[in-house]
């Protein structure tokens, strides 16, 4: 028996049209799922590889979750669902999350989506028995100076995975969690492409190296899968040792 073997499988990945999502959706349709995601776009033609987007095989929806009716009034095209997991995520650079509005933007899409996409999906991964799976970050882990909103929120992201970890369980849904280090996408070019930034980030990963989407993939299918059948939750963090 395969463990990851996914054949069969419905999985829906919000934010999974570029960046850690992607990949994670990209591995799961390798491993026999049949795969949706969800990204702010209209088509996913209006994605490219350059933005880190690999969209062959995918299905792609559009659904903007800062927008707390658009994740009310979308209609998933599969009838049934057996793994969901919630990539989205935000970040305002240039002290923007200092300001009430920007703080309020990030918390809807980091945190407040979260919520109103689990319960949309409850019952789908209820019948299911199913797995959730939230992408947190390792920022919930040690103060970000400059992003208060992203801090605060990845940290509820956590606190959420243990929380509907304890409550779902008697529904047969396993809710876990994946806190990523510095993974190279188009949300940390602000580090990546900043040679100074980047060195100094190096340096503090014993690894020596940047997370790739794939890594983050690694994580989600063990979660997903029966190896981790007694494991409820909890946030795994895929890091490279950054924060030890």
């Amino acid at each position: 028996m395969n463990e990851l073997d996914f054949s069969g499988k419905q999985v829906l990945v919000v934010g999974g049209s570029s960046g850690i999502g992607n990949g994670i959706a990209q591995a799961f349709r390798t491993r026999g799922a049949r795969v949706a995601v969800c990204g702010t776009r209209a088509k996913a033609a209006d994605y490219s590889p350059d933005d880190g987007s690999y969209l062959d095989g995918l299905q792609y929806a559009q659904l903007d979750v800062s927008d707390p009716t658009a994740v009310e009034k979308f209609k998933p095209s599969f009838d049934k669902l057996d793994i969901l997991v919630l990539a989205q995520g935000a970040v305002i650079y240039r002290r923007g999350e200092f300001q009430m509005d920007g703080f309020r933007k990030v918390m809807e899409v980091n945190l407040m989506s979260l919520m109103a996409c689990a319960t949309k999906f409850h019952d789908m991964l209820a019948k299911a028995k199913g797995s959730l799976i939230i992408v947190s970050s390792t920022a919930a882990y040690h103060s970000t100076m400059g992003n208060p909103s992203y801090n605060a929120s990845k940290t509820g992201a956590m606190g959420l995975t243990r929380t509907l970890g304890e409550a779902w369980a008697e529904d047969g849904i396993r809710v876990n969690g994946i806190a990523p280090g510095l993974v190279d996408t188009k949300m940390t070019k602000v580090t990546t492409a900043n040679p100074k930034r980047l060195e100094g980030a190096l340096e503090r990963i014993p690894l020596r190296r940047l997370g790739t989407p794939e890594d983050m993939a690694g994580a989600a299918l063990f979660l997903a899968s029966p190896l981790s059948s007694y494991i409820v939750g909890q946030t795994i963090i895929v890091d490279g040792g950054l924060i030890l």
